[in-house]
């Protein structure tokens, strides 16, 4: 397993998120300006399949960072791609001296965030008729 770090949205971490948050779970505007500033993460397999993926990007608020488009394709769920994700993720923005980090979760994956730390704060909100909240943890 490798975890890449790109600047630019590779097609790997493309094809991913259209997948998952497009044909599975129906997001239309999957794909944002923000795409054009963020560093995408790609967990790759040993056969060299990508399977995993998330973005970072610096927030407006100093030493915090944002993590988001959390996504795992469905054959490789449950094997805690996804937390390697976020921990590799993590490791990434503390050697950039970020101190915390925030995501907005789809409510019902909370249960998925909060044993790593993640506590909701804010009002529950909507993304395309899903039910989200913003979660933060100090690294």
């Amino acid at each position: 397993m490798e975890i890449k770090v790109f600047t630019y949205l590779p097609e790997d971490a493309a094809d991913i998120r259209r997948e998952v948050f497009m044909e599975e779970q129906g997001f239309r505007d999957e794909f944002d300006d923000t795409d054009g500033i963020c560093e995408h993460y790609v967990l790759y397999l040993e056969d060299g399949t990508p399977a995993a993926v998330c973005r970072t990007y610096d927030s407006d608020e100093e030493g915090c960072s944002v993590i988001g488009r959390v996504a795992v394709r469905k054959p490789y769920r449950r094997e805690g791609l996804g937390r390697k994700m976020i921990a590799f993720a993590e490791e990434h923005l503390r050697q950039k001296g970020i101190r915390r980090t925030v995501l907005h979760a789809q409510t019902a994956a909370c249960t998925f965030y909060s044993p790593m730390g993640y506590s909701p704060f804010g009002e529950e909100d909507d993304d395309e008729g899903v039910p989200h909240i913003w979660m933060e943890k100090m690294l």
